[in-house]
């Protein structure tokens, strides 16, 4: 179930709409230095995972200051990356929750379709499993789930919550936009935002 819809195409063209929205509340805000206006300064990314990416995800969105003595970057919060790690998130959460599973067989199967080495895998699940529990996001982050879930291990317990039979779409982009907020310079520092708050009061209702 949770794999399928990672490989249409038109679920990663959905997931640059979200992106374009997260940099356009970016470029709303101004500079948080010195609130001058932000101009376009996209800079090159070579996504892994995905065959046949739309040419646009070859550029992550950002910003930088317009305003001479300043030139402050923004970059802001994505539902495709996850922070400085080559695989799209959307893999790297798939992939690490499914190595928690009971199936070899579909541990291979899913290696072998994204094609992340073992010891990349084994880094993911390092992130997840010594990082991302101790980090400031998800202090500020589980106060608003639990306990609307059960935390029984990362990242299955979180795709378990967002991504439910019949919703799929939409679950993984809650689940996305939610953590988007690792995905920027402060990574695992940085707090909820408007629209993961958003992501995880939708989740709340669902239970």
């Amino acid at each position: 179930m949770y794999h399928k819809l990672l490989c249409d195409a038109t679920f990663w063209t959905f997931l640059f709409t979200i992106d374009q929205d997260l940099a356009e509340t970016a470029q709303a805000k101004r500079c948080p230095a010195c609130r001058g206006r932000l101009h376009c300064a996209d800079f090159p990314r070579k996504p892994r995972g995905v065959r046949n990416l739309p040419d646009h995800y070859g550029w992550r969105l950002s910003f930088c200051c317009s305003r001479d003595g300043c030139r402050k970057r923004v970059t802001p919060p994505s539902a495709r990356f996850l922070g400085r790690k080559v695989y799209l998130g959307a893999i790297v959460i798939l992939v690490s929750a499914m190595r928690q599973g009971p199936s070899p067989r579909r541990v291979r199967e899913l290696t072998d379709l994204f094609g992340a080495s073992r010891e990349t895998i084994y880094r993911w699940r390092e992130f997840w499993n010594e990082h991302f529990p101790h980090s400031a996001f998800w202090k500020s982050a589980r106060v608003r789930l639990v306990p609307v879930f059960t935390i029984r291990e990362f990242p299955r317990s979180l795709l378990e919550a967002f991504v439910r039979e019949g919703r799929e779409r939409s679950g993984w982009s809650e689940l996305l936009t939610f953590l988007s907020p690792i995905s920027t310079a402060k990574g695992l520092a940085a707090k909820v935002f408007e629209h993961s708050q958003k992501s995880a009061e939708d989740v709340n209702r669902r239970f």
